[in-house]
């Protein structure tokens, strides 16, 4: 209600300062007051741990704030909220795409769990799986399995690796970030991707405002990738803390938090414990592990074939460039659970209505996530229409200079990605960009021809890169909340613990970027030294908590050893 009410008083403040206006007449577009709904939205979803209540304020502000500046606008803009913004969201053809696509997923995760096929995975799997740093590594590896498409990455490796952690008793949090930082990163780096098309795409259009660069797109893709270092030392990071079996900060808490719950059930929230009741152990059916393993295959093999379906050309790069991912994941997922009601029902595992309610429980469980992800994309319509990213753009446009524009450009594309939510948005609206300026700023500072390019190559990277680095961080990202829906983690939960590790990786990113620029730092220096202080972090901060000490027993003896 405070919440509500402040909200309430902020548009009625910026509706006296601008009255009568417009958005546009206002100044309002491209103006300190567009960056308002996502700091809104972001705020309250961080304060009051309600991302659905604060993503309709942020979009209520927003509303408010295109429509009439006036105090009757507050209340005209609450109904604009739902039929301007996110109805619309909902009928653009590719957010309906990844609506279906996740149900879709949802429905065959539902069904392989309740005719067995997902513990006889697990069961398989735990033959050579025994321990949580067993468990985190095959987990981050699986990632690099499903390189091809963010999305699927996340559905796949999220849903798959779901029940092996909770045995392992992996906090759904490490579950999270794992899954989420092994997609975005390993898909900007994959030569062939569905991000390929999109990134080399972006890169295309900032070629046609350089006259007299002839390097193409795809080229330029590729050289860029040693400067990429957001995506590299990520992907270490995930790699270290999964083998180190450490945890520090949030995550470290989680952890804890999940060890207590074992004698305290309050704090079960995922009920990770539950299934230490004989009678829930009676009720679990383990089926062979074909029946989980063929439909997920059939996901991946359906996905990667409507690639190439969809796609042109005479190579692999050119067709994955061109192909449309959106009806390749949809045709993969249809097929998926085609294969799983097959399978099921031909194998007598489930009666037609136990395969309906396995199916139906299935989708549900993804529904709370999407009106989420449904609501974040009409924010970041919102932004798109007052202009975040221009007057983010204009802040930082002053000060870039051309050895400091990549790690400038890193910062700025992190603080777009994320204030949107959106690492393709930024993308597609900051390479167009950055890009062009570098080329001018390096021709127009009498920089030598190479030097020229090693700016561009960086600044492309710093765009891929900071996009996602500020959709790790972001709440209202939605590879972040797929991430969410796939672990079936708390959405804040996962943002908050996230967090510092994705912080302490950009970091970390800003400092290579200026070393290899401003002071003439080798790529192939700065990324032994990066590796080196991400380690030196690891184990200085992190920690292995014992389960047993939070025990009531190692509770007695910890007191006990006190007094």
């Amino acid at each position: 209600m405070a919440a509500v009410c402040s909200i309430v008083f902020l548009f009625v403040g910026v509706g006296y300062a601008f009255p009568g206006e417009s958005a546009g007449g206002a100044g309002v577009t491209g103006s300190w007051l567009s960056i308002l709904p996502p700091l809104v939205a972001i705020g309250i979803a961080l304060l009051f741990r309600q991302v659905l209540f604060a993503l309709f304020l942020g979009i209520w502000c927003g509303a408010f704030l295109i429509g009439d500046l006036s105090f009757s606008g507050v209340f005209t803009s609450f109904f604009t909220t739902l039929s301007g913004y996110i109805v619309p969201a909902t009928a653009d053809v590719s957010h309906m795409s990844i609506i279906v696509f996740t149900l879709l997923i949802g429905g065959m995760v539902g069904i392989i769990t309740d005719n067995g096929g997902t513990r006889g995975v697990i069961q398989n799997i735990t033959r050579y799986v025994r321990t949580k740093v067993h468990g985190q590594l095959v987990t981050s590896l699986m990632g690099f399995i499903v390189f091809f498409d963010d999305y699927a990455n996340t559905m796949v490796v999220g849903n798959t690796m779901r029940p092996l952690t909770d045995k392992l008793r992996i906090s759904r949090a490490k579950l999270a970030y794992l899954v989420d930082a092994t997609a975005a990163p390993v898909a900007t780096i994959a030569l062939v991707s569905t991000w390929i098309g999109a990134m080399v795409g972006f890169i295309a259009d900032a070629e046609e405002k350089m006259p007299k660069f002839n390097e193409s797109a795809y080229a330029v893709f590729i050289n860029s990738l040693p400067y990429n270092f957001y995506a590299f030392f990520t992907i270490f990071f995930v790699l270290l803390i999964a083998w180190s079996g450490r945890d520090f900060a949030t995550m470290l808490k989680a952890r804890i938090k999940l060890y207590k719950a074992k004698h305290d059930p309050t704090l079960d929230t995922y009920n990770l414990w539950k299934d230490k009741i004989e009678d829930d152990e009676k009720k679990k059916t383990v089926s062979h592990w074909s029946n989980a393993a063929v439909p997920i295959g059939t996901l991946i093999l359906g996905t990667v074939a409507g690639l190439l379906v969809t796609g042109e050309g005479g190579t692999v790069q050119s067709i994955i460039e061109t192909a449309d991912s959106y009806k390749a994941l949809l045709w993969g997922s249809l097929l998926s659970i085609v294969v799983a009601i097959v399978m099921t029902l031909a194998r007598r595992l489930l009666s037609v209505d136990e395969l309906l309610e396995g199916m139906m429980e299935g989708m549900h469980t993804m529904f709370d996530g999407l009106l989420i992800l449904v609501m974040a994309w009409a924010l970041s319509a919102i932004t798109v229409e007052l202009g975040t990213a221009d007057y983010l753009m204009s802040v930082f446009g002053d000060t870039l200079n051309p050895f400091w524009l990549p790690a400038l450009v890193l910062v700025l594309s992190a603080l777009t990605s994320f204030a949107t939510g959106s690492s393709w948005g930024t993308m597609g609206i900051l390479m167009p960009l950055v890009v062009p300026l570098a080329w001018e700023i390096g021709n127009n500072s009498g920089l030598p021809f190479e030097m020229t390019h090693e700016i561009i190559y960086a600044s492309v990277s710093a765009v891929l890169g900071g996009s996602v680095w500020g959709d790790h961080c972001s709440p209202i990202s939605d590879t972040t909340i797929l991430s969410s829906i796939a672990t079936q983690c708390d959405h804040v939960e996962h943002v908050n613990t996230q967090l510092p590790y994705a912080m302490i990786v950009g970091g970390i990113s800003i400092s290579g970027m200026a070393g290899i620029l401003v002071f003439g730092i080798p790529w192939w220096i700065i990324y032994p030294l990066g590796i080196a202080v991400i380690a030196g972090i690891i184990y200085r901060f992190g920690e292995v908590p014992d389960p047993e000490e939070y025990t009531p027993e190692g509770k007695e003896a910890a007191m006990t050893s006190l007094d």
